[in-house]
């Protein structure tokens, strides 16, 4: 049975991702993982992580972490939802380098985009400690929106109008 992550289960997992890296990489944490690690939440049900680039080392041993330390792990990332401007690499808050791995949180304005999208409580609680803890800023939320709604098409599932008005809801604007 798998349990929730918390901050020193995450932490084994990066420990246990940069012994089987066989080069250099970026682990990118995003959701509830990103929210662990910040503090504003004590643990999450599953750890969402994008690896730069792919290694199959790595990807072939994520089936026996998973089982060893108990937790959800899935290859998700903000960019798999909503678009997301080049650069995001950059924008990702360095955490630790463990072994050939260096992990960073995911471009803080994509999760925060992402979640509104998502909509979901937990991911709408998440975006008000994303605020009020000054990890975000609204005014630059919205530039970032305006960068990336001419490329929602690219995203069916999204209804742009909607998203829009949610981002106005959350945001206040």
């Amino acid at each position: 049975m798998r349990e929730l992550a918390d901050a020193q289960r995450i932490g084994r997992l990066m420990d246990a991702l940069g012994r089987v890296a066989r080069e250099d990489g970026r682990v990118y944490f995003t959701g509830g993982a990103t929210a662990v690690l910040l503090g504003w939440r004590s643990s999450t049900i599953d750890v969402d992580l994008k690896l730069v680039p792919e290694q199959d080392a790595v990807l072939r041993a994520i089936p026996e972490i998973k089982e060893e330390l108990r937790i959800n792990i899935e290859l998700a990332s903000p960019a798999d939802f909503i678009p997301v401007p080049d650069g995001w690499e950059e924008r990702g808050i360095f955490i630790d380098r463990r072994g050939r791995l260096s992990f960073y949180h995911f471009d803080l304005y994509a999760q925060l985009l992402a979640k509104i999208e998502r909509g979901h409580q937990q991911d709408l609680a998440d975006v008000r400690e994303m605020i009020a803890r000054g990890l975000v800023d609204a005014e630059r939320a919205l530039a970032y929106w305006e960068k990336i709604a001419p490329y929602l098409y690219r995203y069916p599932a999204i209804h742009p109008p909607s998203f829009r008005q949610a981002i106005r809801d959350v945001l206040g604007r």
